[in-house]
Formats: C-alpha cells, structure tokens, sequence
C-alpha cells in the first residue's frame, strides 16, 4: 500500500552509527568502509580532540580518508559549536584545509588534538552545555561508569525536564531556536541507543526519560512552543522506526504523541507552517503505517471476526496526520486541481517529488473506501435494517465508521472524479450511513459534508440533525416560563408572554395556565400551542395567506403592515414554530414552498410558485412558451412593470430601470419572469421573511437558523409540524390504548370502537384532541406519542359526559348502559366547540 522508505531508515540507522562513533564506548562494523568515490579502502582510526578552554576531550572514529571538513562536522554536532567557528591544532598548527583527508595531515590512531573556539553563538549556551552534559551522561552509562542505574534515571528526567524550563516562553521564534538544540546536538539518538541498548535497566531508563520528557511539552510549554515541539518527537519516531520497528512500545509512544501534537496544530496551518512542522516526507510514513493498520483492523470487523472493534486510537491518528498531508496537497503540490489520473508521465522536479505520494493517497482511499462498503453491507444484514428490525445492540466502536468515512470524503475532493465515486458507493450503502449518524450523532458534530448530499440521506436522518439544532426540553423541575392567558384574548397575551420574554428563558421549560380554568400541565401546553399557531396563520389577522392549491400552506401576506406592529408578529411567529417542533408538538400548519425556499437561503424559481400562487405560475409559463415571433409582435403588451394593490389603492412598479418603456420580447421575456417572481415573492415580502428567521434563532442560534432550514426538505418540515396528514387508523389507535378498570372484552369497550369507527375522519380528530390535546398526529402514528392512551372506568352516574386528562393520554367515562347512550355522549363531547375546550387537563 504504500511509499518506501528505506532511504529514511538508511539515514536514521546513520545518526544512531555516527552517534555510536563519535562515544569511545561503540564500535564501528568490521565491514571495510569505501571513501564516497568507491575506490579506496578506509582505515579506520580513532583519536582524542581536547577542548580548549575546559579540558574536555572527545573521542572521535572515523577513517584515514575522511577529510577535515566531516571531523569539524562531527564535532559540530557533539558540541553545537559551529564548524566554521572551530580551530583544530595538531603538532601545533591549524588544520585548515578542509578538504584533505586525515592521512594527508597525518593524523594517526590515538594521535590528540586541540580544539580552539567558544560554545555556539546564540541566545542558549546554557542548553547547550546542559545537553552536551546531558549526552555525556548517557555515554558513561554505556559505558558501565555510573552502576546506580536509578539515580541516573532520575538524573536524566531532571535535566530534560529543566531543559524545557529553559524554552524561552516570549518569543515562538527563540523557542523554537532552543528546541532545535537538542535535535541538532544528538540527543534524540544518544536516548535512543539507551534505549537500543541490550541492558534492561538501561533500556528502562530511556524508556522513562523519554516519556517524561515527552508528557512534559503540554504541561510545561505555551501551546504555540508545544506545536513547535513536532521536530523533537519526529525525530524520535524516525530514529525508533528504523531502529526498533513500529511494533515497539516507545515508538508507539511518541508516534501517539506526534499525531496529539498535530491534532492541537489543527488544520487551519498556513502554507509556511505547514512546511516548517512538518514535511511530507516526514508524515506520510505515519499516514501509510496507520492506513495499512486501519485496513487490517476493518478487515477484522468482518466475517467470523465481526466482534472485534475498530481502535479509537487508531481511527484518529489517521484524521489527524491526515491533516497535514492534505495542506500541503492543498498548498504546495505542483498539480493542477483536481488532480486527474493517471499523472504525467513525463512531470520533473516538484511534480517527481509529489507523485509517488500522490498516487500511494490515491491507493489508500480505494482501499479503505472499498473495505468500508463491505463493513457497512454487513452491518444493513446484521440489523435487518432493510426489514426495519431492531437486530443486536448498538457497539460504540461503529461510530469509527463515520469519522473514517467523513476523512476519505476530504481526501476525495483534490482528486477529479473521486467524490462521484465516493457518493456512489454511498448511495449503495444509504440505510447504513443514516442508522449510523442517527445513532451517534452529536450536537458538536459537523454532517454538512452528508447534507451536501441529499440523496444519501432520508427523512429520519434530516430530522434527528436538525432536532440537535434546538434545545432539549429541560426537566420539570427546572426554572419554567410561567404563562396565564385569556382565551378571549389569546393570540395578543400570547404575544406578550412569547415575543416579548428573554429567549434564554424559552429555551427551558413552559407552564400553561388558562384563566379561570383549573387544568394544567402537558396538555394544556400541547392545546395552546395548537390554538396560537391556528391564529397567527388565520388569514383574517393578514400575517399570513393560504396557498390557493393547499389552504394547510402559508406564506407571508405582502400587505401584512396594516398591523402596525407586524413585523414584531413575524418574529414572535417563528419563535413559536422554534418552540413547536422543540416540544415536538404538530400543529396542524405548513408553510409554503416560497416561504420554506427563502428561510432556507435558495433562489425561487418559476416552478416554486405553482402553490403560492397557481394564475400567475400558468400565465408565465404560457408567456415562456408562446411562439417567439407571436411574443415580437407585442401580442402580450407587456413591459417590465407589475401592477400591485396596496392599502385599498393600486401601484405601478417598475421591474428594472426604464422599465415602462422597456417592451417584453422573445430575448428578454426569461428575465422578465424571472424579475417579476423576484417582485412577487422576494422583495415584496423581505422584511416580514427576515424577522421571522430572527425569531426562531432566538430559539436556536443565529449560527443555526439556516443551517436548520437547509438539512430538510419541504416535506419534511411538513411531517414535523403537521404529523403524517392522513386519516387516523383506528387499528393503530387500538393497538395502542390500555384499559383501568375495563377490560377489552366489556360490551362499553366494543360499543366505543364501533362508535369511534362510524364517525367522520374530523369528528374522530376532535375525540383525538378532546382525549389527548394532539389533533395531528406524528409520522409514526399513534407509536410516536410520548405514551400510550387510556380508558378509565369511573363510578360516575350515567348521564356523566367522558372527560379527559389530556396529560396523561386519559379518557374517563362510566359504564353507559346501552350503545345508543355511549354514542349520544361521545356526539357532546366531539362537537368542534366543546371537543377543543373541555376536558380536566
């Protein structure tokens, strides 16, 4: 699946080898070495450099054919003393010449030399003699000078750890300086070959120093430094996996720890970040190592193997080095986006060195996107999601599928074609992704990237994304906004209660109380909202008017300012629609296509008006499709004006500049329409749609408003605020109410069914209403209320009329002596002016 790396391994195995020869304690491979022009043998040779001041002396391996220039290298790495600022003396005279070999100055084995210069000139001689000493300690211990092994852990940990309270905290810029020090000193590789080591007590002892060393950088560092610590633990990854293997604990380690560090990056990194944390050639390792173990583990979920889960850990080491790899495709790769396979065969430069990655990325997405379809197929089978069947309990570990699919998504878009691809094996696995994202969806999730994609969804998914967008109802016992309202006037007091209330008080709790009545509680809220929602879109109070193709549909009325404060109306009208669907309470009213189009942030077209207005719909289409020669003639005698009536009297409006004398013909009559729409449903009616959207973000958040309109389809807004729409099943209603004190088999019980069975569709919605305070029931039916109904027997005299608890889904009545008394009290009680006012709720 992937990239090799042998040449990284190569140059990882060579710092650990030039560490291991630059300590007198390591020895050189008794292989012959070669001189880079592969014709001389090496001599290996080892002599002393002492420094001057200080008197330390260094061991130093190399060859008689190295030249001048590696030793001052080597030197430069041990000591941070840059090359160009060291003198080397031998026999008393400098060594200048830096491209002579060691023979040619006659340097020998065991021969000593002096080294003339100053500690680096930077901001940090400190870190660097506190590093120098921190190798120096590392090299006595392989070397057996120091046999308290714990102390000198703990010796080790502590200069680490001071090391990082040197970082300079200021500036991001010296901090990363100071960290660069202990890369450019040969500390990472002095650490590791601690750990290499085949001592035990040493191996631990690396072990712990650098995972202290590492848990420390969050703690102790600001979070621009931490970022800048990539370099640190990068580096121990490499010189771990070439050493070690990925298997390793340590290496495991500090690769967890690298992909936690550019998690915390993020994936807002500009172009010259991107590059200086992190290299391409750097990350991708990570990227093919947790992608090929990704592919193993998806493998595993499947077949006799099912109940192994998907490592978390694993799922998100992928998205996160995944974040850096995808700025610098974005950034920096030479390709002309999207990328087209296959590549050129004939790219140089750059394009060379982006196109093996490139192409690797394009393999793993195959990979995985196809081992994800066969998961997901699984899974449909596994929970008879095609029957609708409950199947087995959910496994929290499936919730990786979405993240997984939600990352080959983002690495689909930069490739041509890709993304049609993707969507495609989406379609195939449709009822899969939706049980998915319903089951562990979050409010702090981001489904924009499914949205995008409508036909992938279904209206389940749409609703329970866009129910996340409100608040929960909070508990009882929470603060309530209190309410005591008028019938007579209950659409103004309602207003005063609702659009006039702090909307962080909405967003808990509500009581419901009508004067001088004694019902209260769920019921009594559920009848009010009902009532409040009938009387804002009650075309009689001009807020509103009916679509003349369905009279259920509403859109705002263009001359609603004959109300003067009806702008405040539309905002307190989409607070209570918020409110309505947050109590998840039907209210019988939809709004128009036109309306739901402009809540939603779209453009409306022709066919958009069919409902909100079915004349002018059939006069534009027949103006769009008259014979182009017919409409040149100036048959229509149409310009760009529109002739409305506003307040009693009637106004001419011009569509465009000049627009009275602009006649309509075959070339312009498209813009006409258009412009005329525009006219009719946009403009005419902007400042009532934008207080309505304000409203209901009162509820929600502005952030959310059009975020919520946008997830769903018309229809399904539709089901939400009006139920299902169709006739009530009297099988579903009996399959779901119980009995107290009845049983089903009483001549009162058989006598109620076949009554409620006669009457008509709407007198049964107000025995529904009377019974429950619902007169709309939700898409599920009667199994989507929040319990099941009930028939109480009372001890009351027979000529008792039932009544309700609409709270608690009760209706009460006594045992009636025939049928004929049982139906005379039911035609009472679903009279539509007693049936929507009585009942003890």
């Amino acid at each position: 699946m992937g990239l090799k790396n042998n040449n990284n391994n190569n140059n990882n195995k060579r710092k650990l080898n030039d560490f291991a020869a630059d300590q007198v304690e390591f020895s050189v491979p008794s292989a012959v070495r070669m001189r880079k022009d592969q014709n001389l043998p090496l001599t290996h040779i080892q002599f002393f450099v002492r420094l001057c001041p200080g008197g330390k002396t260094l061991v130093i391996q190399a060859d008689g054919n190295d030249s001048v220039e590696s030793v001052h290298e080597k030197i430069m790495l041990i000591t941070g003393i840059p090359a160009v600022e060291q003198r080397l003396i031998y026999r008393g005279k400098q060594l200048h010449q830096w491209k002579q070999t060691l023979s040619d100055c006659g340097i020998q084995k065991d021969a000593s030399l002096e080294l003339v210069g100053r500690m680096r000139s930077t901001g940090h001689p400190k870190a660097w003699q506190l590093i120098n000493d921190l190798i120096s300690l590392i090299s006595g211990i392989l070397k057996g000078n120091y046999p308290s092994v714990n102390s000198n852990s703990y010796h080790k940990i502590k200069m680490l750890i001071q090391f990082l309270t040197m970082t300079p905290k200021d500036s991001t810029e010296k901090a990363y300086e100071h960290i660069q020090i202990f890369i450019s000193s040969s500390a990472p590789a002095a650490l590791a070959m601690l750990y290499m080591s085949s001592n035990y007590a040493n191996k631990n002892s690396a072990d712990e120093s650098v995972r202290s060393f590492i848990d420390s950088f969050k703690s102790m560092l600001p979070v621009p430094v931490y970022n800048g610590c990539v370099p640190i633990v990068l580096e121990f990854c490499k010189l771990l996996r070439g050493a070690v293997g990925i298997d390793d604990r340590l290496y495991n380690k500090c690769w967890s720890s690298l992909g936690a560090i550019v998690e915390s990056t993020g994936s807002s990194r500009c172009k010259a970040e991107t590059k200086k944390l992190l290299a391409l050639q750097d990350v991708f390792p990570f990227v093919r190592e947790v992608a090929s173990k990704l592919s193993y583990d998806l493998e595993l979920t499947m077949g006799s193997t099912k109940l192994i889960g998907l490592s978390f850990s694993i799922v998100r080491d992928f998205t996160v080095f995944m974040l850096p790899v995808k700025n610098v495709i974005r950034w920096q790769v030479p390709f002309r986006f999207p990328i087209t396979f296959p590549l050129n065969e004939d790219d140089t430069g750059e394009g060379v060195y982006y196109k093996e990655y490139i192409e690797c990325l394009h393999h793993i997405f195959y990979d995985l996107l196809d081992k994800m379809e066969m998961c997901l197929r699984e899974l449909e089978d596994q929970l008879g999601l095609k029957e609708k069947g409950k199947g087995k309990p959910i496994a929290p570990w499936w919730s990786q599928y979405l993240v997984i699919l939600k990352e080959l998504n983002s690495i689909s878009k930069p490739y041509k074609g890709l993304e049609k691809v993707f969507w495609q094996k989406m379609r195939q696995i449709k009822l899969s992704l939706c049980f998915l994202i319903v089951s562990f969806a979050k409010k702090s999730d981001d489904y924009g990237w499914v949205l995008e994609h409508k036909e992938v969804t279904n209206f389940e998914l749409r609703r329970h994304l866009a129910m996340m967008m409100l608040p929960e109802v909070t508990d009882e016992n929470e603060e309530l906004h209190e309410m005591l309202i008028d019938r007579s006037q209950l659409l103004e007091e309602s207003f005063e209660y609702i659009g006039q209330a702090d909307s962080k008080l909405l967003r808990g709790g509500l009581f419901m109380e009508f004067k001088h009545e004694e019902a209260t509680g769920p019921g009594v809220l559920r009848e009010w909202f009902l009532l409040v929602c009938q009387a804002i879109f009650n075309p009689q109070n001009a807020l509103y008017v009916a679509c003349p193709n369905d009279r259920r549909r509403f859109f705002p009325n263009p001359a609603s300012k004959v109300e003067p404060l009806h702008l405040e109306y539309f905002r307190f009208s989409g607070r209570m629609i918020a409110l309505a669907l947050m109590h998840k309470i039907q209210i019988g009213v939809v709004l128009g296509r036109v309306f739901f189009l402009l809540l939603a942030g779209k453009n409306i077209s022709l066919e958009d008006i069919s409902d909100a207005d079915p004349y002018l719909y059939s006069s534009c289409k027949q103006i769009l499709e008259m014979d182009p020669e017919m409409v040149d003639e100036d048959t229509l005698g149409l310009t760009f004006v529109c002739e409305i009536e506003e307040l009693g009297s009637r106004k001419v409006v011009e569509l465009c500049p000049n627009g009275k004398d602009t006649v309509v013909n075959s070339k312009n009559r498209i813009k006409y329409v258009n412009l005329l729409i525009r006219h009719l449903f946009v403009s005419s009616i902007a400042e009532q749609v934008a207080h309505f959207p304000k409203g209901f973000a009162d509820i929600t958040t502005s952030r959310l408003q059009k975020s919520f309109f946008r997830c769903l389809n018309l229809e399904d807004l539709d089901l939400m605020l009006d139920g299902s729409g169709s006739a009530v099943s009297m099988e579903d209603w009996k399959a779901h109410t119980d009995y107290h004190g009845y049983k089903e088999s009483d001549p009162q019980i058989s006598w109620f069914w076949k009554i409620v069975a006669c009457m008509p569709a709407e007198q049964r919605k107000v025995l529904l209403f009377f019974w429950t305070s619902i007169k709309h029931l939700p898409l599920e039916g009667f199994g989507g209320l929040a319990s099941r109904l009930y028939i109480y027997k009372t001890s009351e005299s027979y000529d008792h009329l039932p009544f309700a608890k609409t709270c608690f889904y009760r209706i009460c009545f006594p045992p009636y002596k025939s049928m004929a008394i049982m139906q005379d009290r039911l035609r009472i009680i679903t009279q539509e002016h007693v049936g929507c006012s009585f009942g003890t709720r």
